[in-house]
């Protein structure tokens, strides 16, 4: 039993199936550089350097943890992916290096022109005799290594282009959480984070030591860990909030609750609050005076039993929200000075507009707004209107929201963040590791940076809760995000060839755009982003009677209602159009998943399994898409059940529900194969250990469906003998 509660098993045979067990896909987390890369012994051509066992890692002689963490991670590299083994060592000179050597030095020692990188986490490569890493600091040094096995793993071999090369990163911090496991960051996990090119992780905080999940989080041993990757820990606040800051004893509160977290954990870089994860007790006479937790955000009952039809303080842009900000800015700045205090105003997104920016003008100086990308836009198709109601890739962004209060912010020289999700993974789907739709993740690249430009948008979180898979759209944003970087399409073609060979490259392209073309098709709601889309093939087929998920009480079937809060088309408007859009997405997915397939053979041997995982991920796409599908079409034909009053058309309904349910049926059980290969898929990271689209729930989604059909079913058949 490791520390983190997990027996790491073998592979086991099912079948033909090769099969993984639940968790097995966490080995693929902690295994921090891929094995067996190298492609050529030949000799390099002219203009290369060759890394080889002559080779030695140089380190200024007293360097810091950072420095010789990068050493390690470039020894561990070249030993494991390329096969060969170099030695580490210290110097005071940097000219009395032979060489042949990779030296990491910084700036201070080594007075060169960084150019691009003259940033922190910059860095510059000159290579010729040797590969000379000169890092505006310490963690530019450490990226700069990074850059040094990204040259060689696209080079499949040891083997550096000689040139200079210089980058920065273009906004800090990039924030994460976990893919492990809420709040749980091995060692491993933090050096894929860093390899990413992501400076901050998040962390959910109640307070000192304690996570959101009441589990205990050793704040300061993390932040240690962290920090010899390069980087930074973020509070994500749900610390409690009782008290307004114009209630006697407020100082002496606030004091208590977030003076005390960084009191006891000043390595913390700052905090991120959102209005229904910390809301307070506003005055504000337009709120409902309760919280989110007694009424779900949206309207409490009223002495009377009716309801007040007002927001909780959570979900609207209260007038004394800044006193309140003002007053948590200066309790934590006693303790850090330069503590970064963000402000994200997510959860009152689809209020008006004026509400919205009067609160920006009053936001207290030195305060960072964090603004999400893409929510809350409506958007026609047909004659139905759409919303983006969660986070999602359908659209790429930037929504008018985001614009709004961006403006806002640039007027008034407020420092600006953007929730943009480009770790790789949106709210779309939630038991997938990332959405392998690159195109479309280039389109919101492209929005950012232009946000970058305009707005001075400087820092991203890129997930929330659903965290970190490393993958290629993750290599592909770290490329967008730095500085002097070639083309976004050309990385992709690289990508492609070093993945699955480079006599596949168009094949692989194609599926990926198939992907891209896919995902625009999803649907952003409510009922589905917590529904079929949240737990996929899974997700059960209800007639009427409850059922409940083995081991997933946060996830019981969801409603089909309006939920969307009046932003959109009725649900009996937009179901049809839901239906017909999400069908595309189901069948562009697909082909893209079969042209993976049918170059399979091809790939080469090495490659292939991760290849199959890659192919896997798309097809299991679509069949989340189909299970959708299918809930929607069900749910239509349960309500025309209830009002029916024919015989033949009551016989009918019941035959096409049958249909529904037997595709339903197989459905699932294409979904088993699936995740038996790639245990990864059905996994949410969210709530800790949990699986909602394994093996054991997909076979038991299979005995609810029967049930419906052999039980529940016959019932509405039976009762027809009576009309």
């Amino acid at each position: 039993m490791c520390r983190h509660g997990l027996i790491f098993m073998q592979y086991a045979k099912k079948g033909d199936v090769l099969m993984e067990r639940n968790y097995d896909f966490r080995r693929t987390l902690l295994q921090i550089h891929k094995p067996d890369l190298r492609e050529s012994d030949a000799p390099p051509p002219d203009g290369e350097l060759a890394l080889d066992t002559n080779t030695y890692l140089c380190i200024p002689e007293g360097t810091g943890r950072v420095m010789r963490r990068a050493a390690l991670d470039l020894q561990d590299y070249l030993f494991t992916s390329m096969g060969v083994s170099v030695r580490i060592r210290s110097y005071n000179r940097l000219d009395k290096l032979g060489p042949g050597n990779v030296i990491f030095t910084l700036k201070a020692l080594n007075p060169v022109e960084l150019g691009g990188g003259d940033f922190p986490r910059g860095y510059r490569i000159d290579c010729d005799d040797n590969a000379v890493i000169t890092g505006y600091d310490e963690n530019g040094a450490m990226q700069g290594g990074f850059m040094l096995e990204e040259m060689m793993s696209m080079r499949r071999a040891p083997y550096i282009k000689k040139g200079t090369r210089a980058h920065r990163p273009l906004f800090s911090p990039r924030m994460i959480h976990s893919g492990f496991a809420e709040d749980d960051f091995p060692d491993a996990h933090l050096a894929a984070i860093a390899h990413a090119g992501m400076d901050a992780i998040l962390v959910t905080v109640t307070g000192i030591n304690k996570n959101v999940h009441g589990m205990v989080v050793d704040f300061n041993e993390l932040c240690y860990r962290a920090a010899e990757y390069g980087i930074d820990a973020y509070i994500y606040s749900y610390l409690p909030v009782m008290c307004h800051p114009d209630d006697p004893g407020a100082a002496a509160y606030y004091e208590h609750v977030f003076g005390a977290v960084f009191e006891h954990c000043p390595a913390f870089k700052g905090l991120v609050m959102v209005g229904e994860a910390t809301e307070f007790p506003s005055k504000d006479e337009r709120t409902n005076g309760n919280s989110v937790s007694s009424n779900s955000g949206l309207a409490a009952i009223g002495p009377d039993g009716l309801p007040t039809d007002k927001p909780s303080s959570g979900f609207f842009p209260c007038r004394d929200y800044p006193r309140w900000i003002e007053l948590i800015r200066d309790t934590v700045r006693r303790h850090k000075s330069d503590a970064d205090v963000v402000f994200w105003t997510y959860n009152w997104g689809c209020q008006p507009e004026d509400l919205r920016l009067e609160f920006i003008r009053n936001l207290p100086a030195g305060v960072t707004l964090l603004v999400t990308f893409e929510m809350f836009e409506t958007f026609k198709t047909g004659n139905v209107t759409a919303t983006c109601v969660d986070y999602t890739l359908m659209f790429p962004g930037p929504g008018h929201y985001f614009l709004s209060e961006a403006k806002a912010a640039k007027e008034r020289g407020i420092r600006l963040y953007s929730m943009a999700n480009t770790g790789g993974l949106t709210w779309d789907i939630g038991v997938i590791p990332y959405e392998p739709t690159p195109y479309q993740w280039m389109r919101r690249y492209e929005g950012i940076l232009e946000a970058r430009k305009k707005y001075g948008l400087c820092g991203l979180m890129e997930s929330h809760h659903y965290g970190f898979w490393p993958s290629f759209i993750s290599e592909l944003a770290k490329s967008v995000y730095s500085s002097d970087s070639q083309p976004p399409g050309q990385t992709l073609r690289d990508i492609a060839a070093r993945d699955f060979g480079s006599a596949q490259v168009d094949t692989v392209l194609n599926a990926w755009q198939l992907w891209s073309d896919g995902i625009s098709h999803y649907r952003s709601t409510d009922e589905d982003q917590y529904g079929p889309f949240r737990i996929g093939p899974a997700y059960p087929l209800v007639l009427f009677r409850t059922v409940k998920m083995p081991d997933s009480p946060a996830y019981q079937p969801q409603p089909y209602e309006n939920q969307d809060r009046g932003r959109c088309s009725l649900l009996s408007f937009r179901i049809h159009e839901e239906i017909d859009s999400l069908a595309i997405m189901r069948d562009e997915i697909t082909k893209g998943a079969d042209l993976l397939d049918g170059i399979m053979d091809a790939v080469p041997e090495k490659k292939r399994a991760e290849a199959q995982k890659m192919a896997n991920l798309g097809r299991f796409m679509g069949l989340c898409a189909q299970t959708t599908i299918n809930v929607k079409k069900w749910f239509i034909q349960k309500l025309k059940l209830m009002a029916v009053h024919n015989n033949a058309e009551a016989k009918e309904i019941i035959a096409a529900m049958r249909v529904i349910a037997q595709d339903e049926i197989e459905n699932a059980r294409e979904a088993i194969p699936l995740v038996r290969y790639d245990s990864r898929l059905g996994w949410e990271p969210r709530i800790g250990y949990q699986y909602l689209c394994d093996e054991k729930h997909l076979d038991w989604k299979i005995k609810q469906v029967n049930h419906v059909l052999e039980h529940e079913l016959p019932i509405y058949e039976d009762s027809l003998s009576y009309n």
